[in-house]
């Protein structure tokens, strides 16, 4: 009898609890196969409660709430719910799927037994279970990105990652350095500036979108021109659009565009990214602020083009097309560098993103760059998925709009490939 016969089985194991893990959990039973369990090392969706700030609102309209069995049921589908209202949603989202959920239990260690006979997992209190197949539902957003850079900081100076942002008032009194103007860095800024912060914002090369175009919004639009449904290997850029930053915007007071020129003609303080800090306490920025505003603003203008475009190809009523949008402001010069001491400088927020903690998965599926190889969820171990992964198949499947369809294809490839089902049992514990 092999070592591990005498453990806790499951047939199906889920690591990660938040809108990925619940969905697959919701197809699997919907195929008949209970006897799976979820493991949460914190909460089922924590990190949409401890990791988004206060003012925090979706930037796609709630139409797009389409998680399985749970779509968005109020009365404004064309609006933008709120963090209180978004974590309403995913509460009932948690309490339909009725899903086996081990919260506080996090798995440590994942591996296939020899033979393919399976997965050994164990969780962080040194216990141990098998299980015949495994779907990692963790995500990819694990560890905040801090450069380097920060410990040098004068230790008077706040720091807070993006995920530790939630209001204005948590900050000192000062001035704001906003690090990254991807969607989080762009909507921070704007809260800080409307709340009469001073703000300085370091801005990399996102690119940005309009809320509204020709009487509707964007987002409606490109669903569609089929955007949505566009599967990652018919994308232009392959595989290297899951490395692309997501098009600043918000759906903040009704939803409106996010215009940086705006902001720096209202006194707010453009940079371009932040790249050094000299030991004289001199901070260093690319001088490609220009450069990289007007790329955002070309995008802004193709996007508009094309659904132009896709109106007069198919002789759709829709009102007038607006000009092209024309800059508000130009920098004037590039500021290169930026002295920290007389700087007024209170508080540095860094919002340059995460990067994905796999370390628990002792698998051979890991490409190059530390990112898990798979085909529309599926790895070339057998019995191993991923899912809730940026472009994982679509557009959506990181959001609430795609990933009940990924989960929805994943569970079908696992019921196929379970073995003949077992007697029901009580639901094995890892603990």
């Amino acid at each position: 009898m092999s070592a591990t016969a005498s453990l806790p089985h499951h047939r199906v194991a889920i690591v990660g609890g938040g809108q990925a893990g619940l969905s697959i959990s919701h197809h699997l039973r919907a195929r008949g196969i209970d006897e799976h369990v979820v493991f949460e090392k914190h909460r089922a969706m924590h990190v949409w409660e401890t990791q988004r700030w206060d003012s925090f609102c979706l930037v796609t309209p709630n139409w797009q709430c389409a998680l399985p069995g749970h779509p968005y049921a109020g009365d404004d589908p064309h609006g933008f719910m709120k963090k209180d209202e978004i974590l309403a949603y995913l509460r009932g989202f948690k309490t339909k799927t009725g899903a086996r959920l081990r919260e506080g239990v996090s798995v440590q260690l994942a591996k296939p037994l020899p033979g393919g006979d399976g997965f050994l997992l164990r969780t962080g209190d040194g216990a141990e279970c098998t299980a015949e197949q495994l779907v990692v539902a963790s995500g990819g957003y694990h560890q905040p990105i801090v450069p380097r850079l920060a410990e040098r900081l004068p230790v008077d100076i706040v720091q807070l990652h993006s995920a530790q942002y939630r209001n204005p008032a948590q900050l000192p009194p000062g001035k704001v350095l906003v690090v990254g103007a991807g969607q989080s860095g762009a909507q921070i800024a704007e809260d800080l500036h409307l709340a009469g912060r001073e703000v300085l914002l370091a801005i990399g090369d996102a690119p940005r979108c309009a809320r509204f175009h020709r009487g509707r919004d964007v987002v409606d639009w490109l669903a569609d021109m089929g955007y949505y449904e566009m599967p990652v290997d018919q994308h232009p850029l392959r595989e290297g659009v899951r490395d692309n930053t997501n098009h600043y915007v918000t759906g903040r007071d009704g939803g409106r565009d996010i215009d940086l020129r705006r902001f720096a003609r209202e006194g707010m303080q453009l940079y371009g990214a932040l790249q050094a800090l000299d030991a004289d306490g001199t901070l260093r920025f690319a001088p490609r602020l220009r450069e990289v505003l007007d790329s955002a603003d070309r995008t802004y203008n193709g996007i508009n083009a094309s659904i132009d475009r896709y109106i007069a190809e198919r002789g759709i009523v829709a009102p007038p097309a607006p000009a092209p949008y024309e800059p508000l402001w130009e920098p004037a010069a590039e500021r290169e560098t930026l002295a920290l001491a007389g700087s007024g400088i209170a508080a540095v927020i860094w919002c340059i993103g995460f990067t994905p903690d796999f370390g628990w998965l002792d698998a051979p599926i890991f490409n190059g760059r530390g990112h898990p190889a798979h085909r529309r969820g599926v790895t070339a171990v057998p019995g191993l998925y991923v899912l809730g992964l940026p472009w994982l198949h679509t557009w959506g499947s990181g959001r609430f709009s795609g990933v009940g369809r990924d989960a929805a294809y994943v569970a079908e490839r696992i019921a196929a490939s379970l073995k003949a089902p077992v007697p029901t049992m009580e639901l094995a514990s890892c603990i």
